[in-house]
C-alpha cells in the first residue's frame, strides 16, 4: 500500500475526486486522443502490479464442481495472472453445509465445501470466501428468497449464537484441511451487497453491521490470521459508516470491499451531494471514479491503510457489448484509471457458466464472462491475454489512450486503444507513437484485438449462429480467433504509425 498512493498521479483520478471533476474525462465527450503520442523510454518507472487480472468473480459456489466451470477456470488462468476467485452462496442449501436433527440441534456437513475448494486449489486458484447466503433452517425467515434462479435465502439468522458456531465450525474445517498458512492467504468477505435486496435484515445497515461483527469475531476466534472484511456493498455504499462502526466497536477488519459497474448512474456511484450527472461522466470512467471515492474515504478513516478490494465490476452491458471487441478498450481504460486505487479489480465474471437468470439458452447472450457457454473464447478473453503481457513497471504518460510499461530486459510493452466517443459508433483512428530513448530503427511487434481480429462473433456468424454449437465447432471458433502471430516492423526515425481498427486494443513491444 505504501507505494500505491504515490502512483495515483499516473491515473485519471490523481488529484482527488474534487479536482478530478474539473478534468476533461468528465466533460461528457471523450477528448480526442492526440494524433501523436510522445513516449520517453528513459523516464522513471513506478511499480505496476497486475491488479486487474489477479481476481475474478464467477457464478455461485456449487457451479465450481462442474467440468465446464473448471475448464474455463484453467483456460483463463493460462492467459492471465489468475490468483483468486469469488462466488456467492457457499452456505446455500444445495451445498449442504447446515441442517438440524430431529431435536433441532445443528448438524454440519462440509463435504461439498471441501470439494469446491479442493478443485480451486488443485488448479492454482485461491478463494475469496464470500460468506453467503443463509441456510433455510438457520434463517429467521425461511421464505425470504431472492428472485435469482437459484433462490438464495437473504434472511438474517434466527440465532446469532448458532451463526457464530457455524462460522467457527466452517473456519475450523478449512484450517484443519488446508492449514493456517494456506487459509491465511485467503480473503473472507461477509455477505454480498447488503445495502440492496441481497440482505433482508431490518434496519438494513444496522443489522448487517451486527452480522459482520459476529462473523469477524467468530473467524478470528479460530485464528487471528484469517483475513476478514466488507461491507461488500453495491455501488460504493456505506464505507464511512462501516469503518466508523468497526473502529468504535473494535471489530476486526482487514480489508474493505465494494462493487461498481460502468453502466450504473453517476448519482448512485458518487452520491447525491455532488454536482455531476450521467452526462458528465463517461461510462467507462465511472467504476474507477467510484473506487477513487472509496479510497479517499478509507484514507480519511481511523484505518487509512486498509487494502481496497473491488470485488465486482464490468464494462457497460447494453446491446450485448460484453460479448464484443468493445471490452478491450473499456478494460484498458479501467486499468489505466484504477492503477494505484484498488489492490484488486475483480472482473465479474471469468465464465458464462453462470445461472443468476437461469441456464444459458445459447452462446453470446451478453453475459459477464470471458468465455461463452461451451467454452467459446470471447474477444474479452483475448483482451486479457494481451494486457497480461504488460510489464510490472509503468512509465507515466499523459495520453488517455496508452499505458507504457518496461520489462526487466529493457523492452517496452505499450498498450494503445480506440475507445468510441460516447453515443457514437466506433471508427478507425490513425495515431503515431514518437518514442525517445530507443534506437531510431528499433524492432517492434504488434498484436491486436478488434472488430476484425480475434472477434469470435464473426466466426460464430459464419457457422450460422448455432444455438448449441458442437464441440468441433467450438474448437474451430477458438482456433480461428486465437491471437495471430504479432506483426513485425521497425521504427522509422523513432516513430511508429498505426491505424487502430474499430474497438481496437493493440499491444506493441519495442525491443531495446
Amino acid at each position: 500500500m505504501e507505494d500505491m498512493l504515490h502512483r495515483w498521479k499516473y491515473g485519471t483520478f490523481q488529484l482527488g475526486l474534487v479536482a478530478v471533476m474539473a478534468t476533461s474525462v468528465f466533460t461528457g465527450f471523450k477528448v480526442q486522443a492526440q494524433e501523436q503520442i510522445q513516449i520517453d523510454a528513459t523516464a522513471p518507472t513506478t511499480p505496476f502490479p497486475h491488479f486487474w487480472e489477479q481476481m475474478f468473480g464467477s457464478g455461485r459456489a456449487i457451479l465450481s464442481l462442474r467440468e465446464s466451470y473448471r475448464d474455463d477456470l484453467v483456460a483463463v488462468k493460462q492467459v492471465t495472472d489468475f490468483r483468486y476467485v469469488r462466488f456467492h452462496a457457499i452456505l446455500h442449501d444445495e451445498v449442504g453445509v447446515y441442517n438440524e436433527d430431529e431435536h433441532g440441534n445443528p448438524v454440519y456437513n462440509f463435504t461439498y465445501v471441501n470439494q469446491i475448494y479442493d478443485g480451486l486449489l488443485k488448479n492454482g486458484v485461491k478463494p475469496v470466501v464470500e460468506i453467503s447466503f443463509m441456510p433455510k433452517k438457520l434463517a429467521f425467515n425461511p421464505d425470504a428468497l431472492h428472485p435469482f434462479w437459484y433462490k438464495q435465502n437473504v434472511s438474517p439468522p434466527k440465532s446469532m449464537e448458532r451463526w457464530d458456531d457455524l462460522m467457527k465450525a466452517f473456519a475450523q474445517n478449512l484450517v484443519d484441511r488446508y492449514g493456517i498458512d494456506e487459509v491465511s492467504t485467503w480473503y473472507f468477505e461477509v455477505w454480498n451487497e447488503p445495502n440492496i435486496d441481497f440482505w433482508g435484515g431490518i434496519p438494513r445497515q444496522e443489522s448487517y453491521f451486527d452480522l459482520y461483527a459476529h462473523t469477524a469475531r467468530a473467524l478470528k476466534a479460530v485464528d487471528p490470521r484469517l483475513r476478514v472484511g466488507g461491507p461488500a456493498t453495491a455501488a460504493a455504499a456505506w464505507i464511512p459508516d462501516f469503518l466508523k462502526y468497526t473502529a468504535e466497536n473494535h471489530v476486526p477488519v482487514d480489508f474493505v470491499s465494494s462493487h461498481g459497474y460502468d453502466d450504473e448512474p453517476v448519482e448512485r456511484l458518487l452520491g447525491k451531494d455532488q454536482p455531476l450527472r450521467d452526462k458528465d461522466v463517461r461510462e467507462e470512467d465511472r467504476t474507477c471514479a467510484a473506487a477513487t471515492k472509496v479510497r479517499h474515504q478509507i484514507d480519511a478513516s481511523a484505518m487509512p491503510h486498509l487494502p481496497l478490494l473491488w470485488t465486482e465490476w464490468n464494462v457497460p452491458g447494453q446491446d450485448q457489448l460484453r460479448d464484443t471487441a468493445y471490452v478491450g478498450p473499456a478494460l484498458a481504460e479501467a486499468v489505466r484509471t484504477c492503477d494505484g486505487v484498488t489492490d484488486y479489480l475483480s472482473f465479474w465474471t471469468f465464465s458464462d457458466v453462470f445461472e443468476e437468470g437461469g441456464p444459458a439458452t445459447k452462446p453470446f447472450e451478453g453475459q459477464f464472462g470471458l468465455r461463452a457457454a461451451g467454452g467459446i473464447n470471447k474477444p474479452s478473453f483475448y483482451d486479457f491475454a494481451l494486457l497480461h503481457k504488460l510489464g510490472t513497471q509503468r512509465i507515466a504518460n499523459p495520453s488517455q489512450d496508452v499505458i507504457v510499461t518496461k520489462l526487466a530486459n529493457g523492452s517496452l510493452e505499450i498498450a494503445v486503444w480506440n475507445l468510441p466517443d460516447p453515443g457514437k459508433a466506433p471508427q478507425p483512428r490513425q495515431i503515431t507513437l514518437a518514442i525517445q530513448g530507443v534506437k531510431k530503427n528499433a524492432q517492434v511487434s504488434i498484436a491486436q484485438v478488434d472488430d476484425e481480429h480475434s472477434n469470435t462473433l464473426n466466426s460464430y456468424a459464419k457457422l450460422g449462429s448455432p444455438r448449441y454449437p458442437k464441440p468441433a465447432q467450438v474448437e474451430q471458433m477458438n482456433r480461428e480467433t486465437a491471437l495471430t502471430p504479432p506483426e513485425h516492423r521497425s521504427l522509422t526515425n523513432g516513430s511508429l504509425s498505426l491505424e487502430l481498427g474499430k474497438n481496437a486494443l493493440v499491444l506493441i513491444e519495442v525491443r531495446p
